[in-house]
């Protein structure tokens, strides 16, 4: 085996461990901070006995979840299925993360090592586990398949209550797929390219998409939170209506998959939403994180400032889950199909013709491109929000002021 054929399968193992190693104990981290946040929110204590400051308490709940008696129902379950689903729940939300990318590139290398021998790594090290040149169509088509294990796991329990919480997600996820597509169109169209390496360096050239494409992330923050089954969208676990949902017959590990899973996926969108609408590990302000040669110190600080952004969004999720009631299953479908993708078909539509525009006019992308994309959505979110309020709030508050006086 040859040294540089060596150094590529060693740096393609290092990243699969560190990033899915780091992906299944920051769910732990971000379980253990929900918890603490909801429990300052209500004014509670929260976890607070195991490991200082109750930091070990999803260690304990796991611990707990490895050792407990495990239930399989018996009449009308489908064995095989039944145990597949919670994988097939959980591995999606893994697999999108492996096409972000979290840093800036590290310097290759060449080394020798006692036993092994020589690794040789040519050119710099990319920061992300696959740097496929269709990232954003690998990560349509991968997480669209975790509606598969959700389902499957209603329909293999043989439970009603469970079999309706299946087909509430299949509903919900399938409807909000769709918007969630269409709102990353115009990432694409503004980008010129799939790969999500490309889309944080024309960020990075111009100014970041979140100020550029603000309706589409708006669009998508909306999208993502459905797709999740977060609040205020967690109609497939609606424990008034349905026990638990799609998971009532589950104990045990297999019960806890499903958590882990959605948190998982939290994290993923969490980091997509950085990576395609705030520049990715991209340093505001500063050109230094993207010229001069590879080097540690400038991997370290993107990273750092990728993990900022990333939580930022985790803990968005959190708020959110704590603060807004959820949503009755009829408002939600109304959202999805009669504002989201007519308002996504309609956004592709006029960011398509500004863009065409801009190109003809001789216009190359940097920061005025992205300012006068701003504009353009600026207007574009006023007219949104004004179609939406229907007169409640700000023309009602209008009328209030006159009947006042």
């Amino acid at each position: 085996m040859s040294a540089e054929l060596k150094g590529f399968l060693l740096v393609a193992v290092l990243k699969i461990l560190v990033v899915f190693t780091a992906i299944n104990v920051g769910v732990m981290m971000v379980i253990w901070l929900e918890r603490r946040a909801s429990a300052w929110m209500q004014d509670r204590l929260g976890p607070n006995r195991v490991g200082p400051e109750g930091v070990l308490q999803s260690v304990a709940d796991g611990l707990k979840n490895i050792l407990k008696e495990e239930t399989f129902p018996v009449v009308g379950a489908d064995r095989l299925l039944f145990f597949l689903a919670p994988a097939m729940s959980f591995v999606p939300a893994l697999l999108t993360f492996s096409v972000v990318p979290f840093a800036a590139p590290l310097p290759g290398f060449d080394v020798t090592l006692p036993l092994l021998g020589r690794f040789t790594y040519t050119g710099p090290i990319s920061m992300v586990v696959a740097d496929l040149p269709i990232g954003f169509l690998f990560i349509m088509a991968i997480s669209s398949l975790g509606v598969y294990g959700i389902v499957l796991a209603g329909w293999s329990s043989g439970n009603k209550y469970a079999l309706l919480g299946g087909i509430r997600s299949s509903a919900q996820m399938v409807s909000y797929e769709i918007a969630l597509g269409l709102s990353l169109v115009a990432v694409l169209l503004v980008a010129g390219n799939v790969t999500l390496s490309d889309v944080v360096a024309m960020q990075q050239r111009s100014v970041w998409f979140v100020f550029a494409l603000t309706v589409g992330f708006v669009l998508f923050v909306v999208a993502a939170f459905a797709e999740t089954n977060r609040l205020p969208f967690d109609l497939p676990e609606a424990e008034a209506e349905l026990i638990t949902g799609y998971h009532t017959e589950y104990s045990s590990m297999k019960f806890s998959m499903f958590f882990i899973a959605e948190y998982s996926a939290m994290m993923t969108m969490s980091a997509l939403m950085a990576t395609l609408f705030f520049g990715g590990w991209d340093i505001p302000f500063t050109p230094w994180d993207e010229q001069g040669p590879p080097s540690v110190g400038r991997t370290l600080a993107t990273l750092g400032v990728f993990f900022v952004k990333m939580n930022v969004f985790v803990f968005t999720y959190i708020w959110i889950r704590w603060t807004v009631p959820r949503f009755r299953f009829d408002q939600l479908m109304q959202l999805g199909w009669k504002i989201m993708i007519p308002v996504a078909l309609a956004y592709i539509v006029v960011v398509a013709t500004t863009v065409y525009t801009l190109e003809a006019l001789g216009w190359e992308v940097g920061p005025t491109y992205g300012l006068v994309l701003f504009g353009v959505n600026a207007v574009l979110l006023g007219a949104l929000l004004f179609g939406l309020d229907h007169e409640r709030l700000i023309l009602g508050a209008r009328q209030r002021a006159r009947m006042a006086a």
